[in-house]
């Protein structure tokens, strides 16, 4: 499955009735959530057919399509069943209880309610709502591929205008020749990782260099009335500038996970819980500007996609174990260089991606990806971290294996 994103080009009144559609599915969202909080056992599909109940009880939501209908309710139950799962995981902290959704910047078509043009340059949407026919902008080639294949199409809402995005059913493997290299990674705040050969990537820091500008357009917002015009289009300006960060962020991790997993056979990295580690406030805007999720998101869909084995390892004591002679040395995080009795002297961030790679080593002679147990020794474990024993292993879009 890929997604294939265009700008579309309209008029206002197409516009207005794109914001009126995002506001029905949000509508139908929370009152699908209101539904399965005050009914005992409701499942899906009896979210699906309150749907249709709401379409007859409300004119505004049955202009919307019904497919696109469908789609809200299943976002609620997304959000129910995410819930669930957490709580049979017994995750740490807050279970994530689903929660009434204030901003909406979407709504989704399933394989009706829409119409590409024979040339495929423009979409029409024909429900009830008006928004009519869209221009494409874009350089991808839906020619390329059959209506049949084209699942989903969504309309999404951003800061600089609208897109629409269609999800393809398509086969996006390829093949390459082995490489015949392994590689660690051990991502960081000074560099954005260092890897077991020693060579290293500056991080960027996209944040911290258009902060300034963050704060400009911030104190514009703060000084327009609250309501008033002005008010919303600085806060639209503020919100391109976050979304161009946002942007290079995560083109600086797709293009380096792109280049990491074609040059080598088997990738290693920390399995990082970005969550717990943005608690510390100390570092919390440095680590959230850095990108480790957006990487590993992106390390672990070229590996399936190039037939690569990405592995994530626990990252216990990595940086502190000496990666010649194994030997606990403790240093701090000022601590830049690794040095051992043995002799062993190296960048920290160097030592810690040896040991990272030394670890994945330990699997050697397994294909694929799987999920393993930290404290099996390398032996192979059939269920997902956290879970009972009779959950099987998940996945890999979703989560990569552990050491």
């Amino acid at each position: 499955m890929i997604v294939l994103e265009f700008k579309v080009k309209g008029k206002k009144n197409q516009y207005s009735a794109i914001d009126e559609a995002i506001r029905t599915v949000k509508f139908i969202r929370n009152s699908c959530l209101r539904y399965w909080m005050d009914n005992k056992g409701v499942n899906k599909f009896d979210l699906n057919k309150y749907s249709a109940v709401l379409a007859k009880k409300f004119p505004f939501a049955s202009e919307l399509n019904s497919t696109a209908r469908q789609s809200s309710a299943e976002r609620a139950w997304s959000s129910i069943i995410r819930f669930f799962d957490n709580c049979k995981k017994k995750v740490p902290g807050k279970k994530g209880f689903p929660r009434f959704q204030k901003h909406c910047r979407s709504v989704e078509y399933k394989q009706s309610g829409w119409k590409l043009s024979p040339d495929k340059k423009s979409i029409t949407f024909s429900d009830k709502k008006g928004i009519g026919k869209l221009k494409l902008k874009g350089t991808w080639d839906l020619w390329r591929f059959d209506k049949k294949q084209i699942k989903r199409v969504r309309i999404v809402k951003r800061a600089d205008g609208y897109y629409v995005q269609f999800c393809v059913s398509v086969d996006v493997t390829e093949e390459l020749e082995p490489s015949k290299n392994t590689v660690g990674l051990d991502v960081g705040l000074k560099e954005f990782y260092t890897d077991s050969d020693g060579k290293s990537e500056p991080n960027p820091r996209f944040y911290r260099v258009g902060e300034k500008r963050l704060k400009f357009y911030q104190r514009r917002v703060s000084r327009r009335k609250k309501g008033s015009a002005n008010r919303k289009k600085a806060i639209n300006r503020l919100g391109r500038q976050h979304l161009k960060i946002s942007r290079q962020r995560e083109e600086h991790a797709k293009r380096l996970a792109r280049c990491v997993i074609r040059s080598n056979d088997l990738v290693a990295y920390e399995d990082l819980r970005v969550k717990n580690l943005v608690k510390n406030h100390c570092l919390a805007k440095s680590i959230n500007d850095a990108g480790w999720y957006q990487f590993r998101k992106w390390l672990e869909h070229f590996g399936t996609k190039f037939g690569r084995v990405t592995i994530a390892v626990n990252p216990a004591y990595t940086s502190q174990n000496c990666s010649e002679c194994g030997e606990v040395v403790k240093k701090s995080l000022s601590t830049r260089t690794h040095v051992c009795k043995c002799g062993c002297k190296l960048d920290r961030d160097h030592n810690a991606a040896i040991n990272i790679l030394k670890r994945a080593l330990g699997t050697v002679g397994h294909t694929g990806t799987w999920i393993l147990d930290p404290n099996a020794s390398g032996d192979l474990a059939s269920t997902v971290l956290g879970s009972g024993q009779d959950q099987q292993a998940e996945s890999l879009s979703e989560e990569s294996p552990r050491l």
